[in-house]
């Protein structure tokens, strides 16, 4: 045996050891699994945002050639528990429970009414024409912005208003630092909704065997243990009756780790029949049923002194929720979020937010990729260009002088948030440093002279990723925030894990993978983790919150120094030595000098086949388990800054983005390809919403955005090139010291986009406060300068 040491592995770019088999189109996605007896599911939902239900007649659609059932909530009812979400950390919450199938109202458009199960899709959505409902419309409860308003129409007709929550976040003299500024800079910003459109529309099959009383759900989710958990509970079963697998998942962006009504239905119905149960959401009903992010209206005020120096935020956030707060979460978390971190770069000394949560006749709102956070980071960003603009002063000097400065760190601010471990200044002059802004200014100088209307913005974010158990656990929600890894050494000396982290597209299992094969100095390609089946994986927290690094990965990382203990600890007993005398190297445990006195595979096969062979018969434990939650930090925040440029063309108001600089601190970086591409992806999607995205109602609640002809996302052709750099700057409460990177792009994408189309329009004196910026909302704007 030679041992030669590999190359450390963390810190070196690597594709996903997945990434073959999936582009090459083996893939095990829900929808490639068919199981003996299936039946297929289709929803028949509400054609009304708001309607009483009179009555429904099903017998043309039970006769039907195919039909296996046709179901109603009380049909369910006896199986099942409405889902009702409940967080002490919001005092006075209403939550209305919500049926997996309405029961005598609707109370948003797309709401599932009915289930009918057929021996195909086809033959199911057929019997759905053929199901009669009596609907009697009710008044919708539609605009946020009203929905407080005396005598506005009321979502739910037994509550006395519209008011789902309410809650003020405050510290330091506000008052006082408003009266004695120099310059105050105010805004009313408004939000649209927009969705996760992922590649994989949210699926399920469910199994219910009567004779062990188990269910099997194969779905693609984020969170296999967190629906294991409330599976359970809403079908009356012991855990340990309840498996849920998550197989390969397109996508989920947050919109797929809440626990959904007609999911809810589907594996009720597989309960009820004893059959399985397959449903594969098209486009159009996702588009009306997934889960909805962003819709706000910010008023929002900054002070400051005659220096320049930003004293004070107050805002007043009025969040349109949906019809019912998302289970089991709670929506709003999305109301606090969008809040919490307004002002977070800077060095203020004054904050308050009034937050209102509100119920409308609309799908629900969740949380959705960088929760909150682009809410924040836009109106934060904008009002300091607002400033700088006022103070005649260049946007980036500006936001130099306001940082908070790391000797002050670490500084809990006025809205309650813990910095750490933060970057401001480096990343900031790593950003010029990238983007050469000299030769882009100049190039806009000349795009200028020549008639067009370029713009530049920036966006510095603070972002608060890997939430612990605080966030869910202080409220009562059974939502882990913690993560377990487990590990075996097998007899060929490679080894196999089992992690609770949820594999969702962005690498995380390969990167596991990685971090216990350096810390026990294997190839990458002799460690395999495995995630997503709560039969074989330890309970944790799956895929939310950016925590796979800054969690999973410091779970991985204790398990490795178990198993690295153990087998060190065996060698000895064997070779009659100590343990500190020895290590490990490419496979083998070596001694001081680094030469090899036993391969891992041998231990291995002594262990497991020849436990005689140890002294005592004290056989080493080559199979550990470990688990990672912080007891300090409520989130890990992560920094950076972003720049756009774009081009606006006056005659059509089309916005087309040309460049995107992003400058991000994660931490210490595991893989950077796959940090880097995270980034990028999150860019995109801010991209959208800044530009494109928007979910839009009318003023009765009807959803007039339903098929992605309507709805629009950012495709190749929109997308600019997108540079990355980084700075580390470890998260000093791990080992590994890795934080969350991949919500980062997201979060500060569509301020940068926002203030970079103010920019260009600053020459004509005005500006837009509005997300999506759509070619109307530019040509509005540039009308008023003209009518001025």
């Amino acid at each position: 045996m030679t041992a030669v040491r590999p190359p450390r592995l963390i810190g070196q770019p690597a594709p996903r050891p997945e990434a073959a088999r999936l582009a090459s189109g083996a893939g095990a996605y829900v929808d490639d699994v068919d199981l003996p007896r299936q039946l297929h599911a289709a929803f028949l939902r509400s054609p009304h945002p708001h309607a009483a239900i009179l009555g429904h007649d099903a017998t043309a659609a039970r006769a039907l050639p195919g039909v296996a059932a046709v179901l109603f909530w009380d049909d369910l009812a006896g199986v099942v528990t409405p889902l009702q979400t409940r967080h002490a950390g919001f005092p006075g919450l209403v939550s209305p429970p919500q049926p997996p199938l309405a029961d005598r109202r609707v109370a948003y458009q797309g709401e599932p009414v009915a289930l009918v199960l057929a021996a195909s899709r086809a033959l199911a959505e057929d019997a759905l024409e053929a199901i009669a409902i009596d609907y009697a419309p009710l008044p919708a409860a539609a605009d946020a912005a009203t929905a407080l308003d005396p005598g506005a129409p009321k979502a739910h007709p037994d509550l006395p208003d519209n008011l789902c929550w309410a809650g003020e976040i405050s510290g330091g003299d506000v008052d006082g630092a408003f009266r004695d500024a120099a310059l105050v800079v105010a805004q009313t910003f408004r939000f649209t909704r927009h969705t996760g459109v992922t590649l994989e529309p949210r699926g399920l099959i469910a199994a219910f065997d009567r004779a062990s009383g188990q269910l099997d759900v194969r779905i693609s989710h984020q969170q296999p243990h967190q629906l294991q958990v409330y599976l359970a509970d809403l079908l009356g079963l012991p855990m340990t009756r309840v498996r849920v697998i998550a197989p390969d998942v397109g996508g989920g962006f947050g919109i797929k780790m809440h626990v959904y009504a007609d999911e809810v239905a589907v594996c009720a119905a597989a309960r009820l029949l004893g059959r399985p149960v397959k449903f594969i959401a098209d486009r159009l009903e996702s588009m009306a049923a997934d889960v909805h992010a962003r819709e706000h209206v910010v008023d929002a005020r900054m002070a400051l002194d005659a220096a320049g120096r930003i004293t004070a935020f107050d805002v007043a956030d009025r969040h349109g929720l949906g019809a019912y707060t998302v289970f089991p979460r709670s929506s709003t978390m999305e109301t606090v979020s969008a809040v919490r971190t307004i002002g977070a770069p800077y060095a203020m000394a004054a904050f308050r937010a009034r937050m209102q949560a509100v119920f409308q006749n609309k799908s629900l709102i969740g949380q959705y990729r960088s929760v909150g956070h682009p809410i924040a980071c836009t109106v934060t960003e904008a009002l300091v260009d607002q400033a700088a603009r006022t103070r005649g002063e260049d946007p980036l000097a500006f936001r130099a002088r306001n940082y908070t400065p790391g000797a002050a760190l670490p500084f809990t601010n006025p809205a309650g948030v813990r910095l750490i471990d933060l970057s401001h200044a480096a990343c900031h002059a790593r950003l010029e440093a990238l983007m050469d802004r000299d030769a882009v200014r100049r190039d806009m100088a000349d795009a200028r002279a020549r008639g067009r209307l370029p713009g530049l913005g920036f966006a510095a974010f603070v972002e608060l990723t890997a939430s612990g158990s605080e966030a869910y656990g202080a409220g009562g929600v059974a939502v882990a925030a913690m993560d377990s890894v487990t590990l075996a050494l097998e007899p060929d000396g490679t080894v196999k894990g089992e992690a609770s982290v949820s594999e969702i597209g962005q690498g995380i299992a390969g990167t596991l993978a990685r971090v216990v094969a350096d810390a026990l100095a294997l190839p990458a390609d002799q460690v395999r983790i495995a995630t997503g089946d709560t039969r074989s994986a330890p309970h944790g927290g799956g895929a939310w919150s950016s925590r796979g690094a800054a969690i999973g990965a410091e779970a991985a990382l204790g398990a490795a120094a178990r198993l690295r203990a153990a087998i060190l600890a065996g060698a000895a007993a064997l070779l009659q030595a100590q343990p500190e005398t020895l290590d490990l190297a490419d496979g083998a445990i070596v001694d001081a000098s680094g030469a090899p006195r036993l391969t891992l595979a041998a231990l291995a096969q002594a262990a497991l086949f020849r436990g005689h062979e140890f002294p005592g018969g004290r056989l080493p434990q080559l199979a550990v388990a470990h688990q990672h939650g912080r007891a300090q930090d409520r989130a890990v925040p992560t920094n950076g800054i972003q720049a756009a440029l774009v081009e606006i063309d006056p005659g059509t108001g089309l916005v087309a983005c040309r460049r995107h600089w992003v400058v991000e601190d994660c931490g210490r970086i595991l893989n950077p390809l796959l940090v880097d591409a995270q980034i990028r992806g999150g860019v995109v999607q801010g991209i959208g919403a800044a530009l494109y995205e928007a979910c839009r109602y009318d003023g009765e609640g009807q959803l007039l955005t339903g098929t992605l002809a309507d709805y629009l996302l950012p495709m190749a052709a929109e997308m600019p090139d997108i540079a990355v750099a980084h700075v580390e700057t470890p998260y000093s409460g791990s080992v590994l010291g890795a934080k969350g990177a991949g919500e980062a792009g997201t979060c500060a994408a569509a301020a940068a986009v926002l203030n970079a189309v103010n920019d260009a329009l600053a020459p004509f004196g005005t500006a837009i406060a509005e997300l999506p910026v759509t070619p109307v909302l530019v040509l509005d704007a540039l009308a008023r300068r003209q009518a001025a």
